[in-house]
């Protein structure tokens, strides 16, 4: 328990949320898991994931998620550096 009260504390001094690593150990072996399970039962296709419609549109929520994260700091960038 000491060794996770220095960890927690050394991750709070570098800014480092804690909730996201928390699901992370959590949820990461039940991802693995079910993975798993998925390419055993489609033998090893990995298109099994775009094949059905729920499973298709959430792959793309996920990448239009990842793809707009970044977007405000870049437009924040891109504004820095033309008012110089």
């Amino acid at each position: 328990m000491a060794g996770f009260n220095i960890v927690g504390f050394a991750l709070s001094k570098t800014r480092f949320e804690p909730a996201p690593l928390l699901l992370g150990f959590i949820l990461g072996p039940m991802l693995e898991e079910n993975l798993r399970r998925a390419m055993l039962i489609s033998q090893g296709d990995p298109a099994i994931f775009l094949r059905s419609p729920l499973s298709l549109s959430l792959l793309i929520l996920a990448l239009a998620v990842l793809a707009f994260v970044p977007s405000p700091s870049i437009s924040r960038k891109r504004e820095e550096a033309f008012t110089e």
